[in-house]
């Protein structure tokens, strides 16, 4: 039987999504572990899209196969019984063997939330990217159009990303402000390594003045990594949202995976 879940995490207090060596602390090896308890029998689970380190998520999907007979309850709230409070399972269903929760998905969703003041933030310190210059958020506007449609980002992915191609399909790329708050909503069908960590680090630049709206256009003709300047804080990363074909029919994204 092949199960498919929705889970929300703070990634504050993980090293990202992916297991790696032993005592290091994953959202997969924490999901794994809960899960397998439930089972009985040792579980693997694949993901949609793996965050790094300090990146949270609000609409994370993922699949596994097991050979235990449990009812979907059973998976959700045993499966919570068992994890730590910062990683919840919201819905489980079962789905056919062709479901996969990576290589299915066609549409892929991030928020990335900038608290934008002088002073640093206490109680939203793992949660919000910090930058002390005001932003105006219609220079970034601007600028985010450029980056709209099918082209090249590798000006915009981690030098050590491994895809076999850097070509993406950016749907959407919305940039608004709410009094200290800008937000950056961005849609693509897939996503490269810290590409949209890259393309926030690129809009703050110019947003703070220090560079011209043309200038996001520039680093993407370029498709030279080292022009692109800083990589953006992961704190204020959250993917929310993956779209799969409506004949597996998931649920949809529900209103408490609204970040702001």
């Amino acid at each position: 039987m092949r199960i498919a879940l929705g889970i929300e995490y703070d990634g504050s207090e993980f090293a990202g999504w992916q297991l790696q060596e032993a005592g290091v602390r994953t959202v997969q090896g924490a999901v794994e572990q809960a899960l397998s308890r439930v089972a009985d029998h040792p579980l693997r689970v694949i993901c949609a899209g793996r965050t790094d380190a300090g990146v949270h998520a609000t609409a994370q999907v993922v699949h596994f196969d097991t050979r235990a007979e449990r009812g979907l309850r059973s998976w959700i709230y045993g499966a919570n019984a068992n994890l730590p409070k910062t990683v919840s399972v919201q819905w489980a269903r079962v789905v056919g063997d062709d479901f996969h929760a990576r290589f299915s998905a066609v549409r892929r969703r991030y928020r990335y939330v900038i608290l934008n003041r002088e002073i640093r933030p206490a109680f939203l310190a793992a949660r919000v990217a910090w930058e002390y210059r005001p932003l105006d958020a219609a220079l970034m506007r601007r600028a985010a159009r450029d980056l709209e449609g099918t082209h090249d980002f590798s000006a915009y992915r981690a030098v050590a990303c491994q895809a076999k191609s850097p070509v993406r399909t950016l749907y959407e790329l919305a940039v608004n402000r709410d009094r200290d708050l800008v937000i950056l909503d961005v849609e693509a069908n897939a996503f490269l390594h810290h590409m949209v960590r890259n393309v926030a680090g690129v809009l703050m630049d110019i947003g703070a003045g220090k560079r011209q709206p043309g200038w996001a256009r520039e680093v993407l003709e370029s498709r030279d990594r080292t022009l692109g300047g800083i990589t953006a804080q992961p704190h204020g990363l959250y993917l929310t949202g993956v779209d799969y074909p409506a004949h597996f029919d998931l649920p949809p994204l529900s209103p408490s995976g609204v970040v702001w």
